[in-house]
């Protein structure tokens, strides 16, 4: 539904409706432009083994920023989801030998404990969100490393299949990137803890004063921070057959953060933008496929995501003053 732009003082209008269209459909223009060109200058780039391997490698990324998306609504941000990545790798490889399940839970339950340490220190001890997760990121990197010092290759069928399996054409990891879209999306926008969500990330005291259950919110917040962060590391793990918990996850954090507020989401809470978050994490695996294809430096691929992450924040500050 259109909305009327009212530009702030000093701001001409047609800078503002700018401003806005830019915050609202910048990153699908920044996925096409991108699309674009490689179609042009990039070969091979329209093979069916390409969009695979590009969709696959987007998988874990997206996965992540589902959670900080949720995060990021309640006007916070989780720098531990790498860590718990690497956790997750770690209890993996520790206990796979009682069978996939079983080391899919345990990876599940390490990553909402890690969510739930991080929810309570800002829940109920009221420190800043990213002290709180910087800790637990530092932390956590730590633990993993003590649980499994170095890479260790895995061996079992059951995660070969889900790494490299497909059906009907499309990855297993893919399809439960998808899933795990739709069910997050569903949540933000057809139920009560959704609503809730949003209200407290809009104003925290003022969704005390209305009674509801601030606290609640917050911890089942970085739970689900914690807990996709770690599917997403037993994906990752099932796709590269080894657990290596010194690199899995590095910089995670920064790429999740980037794909949630190119799509959208507000860092200062109270809103947030399910499909924007998959577009914008799609835009940031484009990029670095982008620049590898054309023989960049990997460094240049961290440049070009804090440039992103500097005209989404210019957006969201210009249109947060109107």
């Amino acid at each position: 539904m259109a909305t009327d732009v009212v530009p702030r003082r000093g701001v001409p209008a047609d800078r503002a409706q700018l401003v806005q269209w830019m915050q609202e459909y910048g990153v699908y223009l920044g996925v096409t432009v991108l699309l674009l060109f490689n179609v042009a200058f990039t070969d091979h780039f329209l093979s069916t083994e390409n969009f695979r391997t590009q969709a696959v490698q987007v998988a874990p990324v997206l996965i992540v920023a589902l959670g900080m998306a949720l995060v990021i609504g309640t006007e916070g941000v989780d720098l531990s989801v790498g860590s718990v990545m690497a956790l997750s790798t770690s209890l993996l490889s520790l206990y796979l030998g009682y069978g996939p399940l079983a080391a899919l839970l345990v990876a599940l339950v390490g990553g909402a404990a890690v969510g739930l340490a991080n929810g309570a220190l800002v829940a109920f001890v009221g420190v800043q969100p990213i002290v709180a997760t910087l800790a637990l990121m530092v932390g956590v990197r730590g633990l993993a490393l003590v649980l499994l010092p170095q890479l260790e290759d895995v061996h079992d069928p059951t995660m070969a299949t889900l790494g490299s399996g497909d059906l009907v054409g499309i990855p297993y990891v893919v399809l439960i990137a998808v899933a795990l879209a739709l069910l997050v999306a569903f949540a933000v926008r057809r139920t009560t803890f959704g609503r809730q969500l949003l209200a407290v990330g809009d104003s925290r005291p003022a969704a005390q004063l209305a009674g509801l259950p601030v606290r609640r919110v917050l911890i089942v917040v970085y739970v689900c921070s914690g807990v996709l962060a770690a599917v997403a590391g037993f994906l990752a793990t099932a796709r590269l057959s080894a657990s290596d918990p010194t690199s899995l996850g590095n910089l995670m954090e920064l790429s999740a953060i980037t794909a949630v507020v190119v799509g959208g989401t507000s860092l200062s809470g109270g809103r947030v933008r399910i499909g924007g978050t998959v577009a914008g994490a799609a835009l940031i695996q484009l990029l670095n496929a982008t620049l590898i294809k054309h023989n960049l430096s990997p460094s240049w691929t961290q440049i070009a995501q804090a440039a992103v992450i500097v005209v989404a924040v210019y957006a969201a500050r210009e249109r947060g003053r109107r």
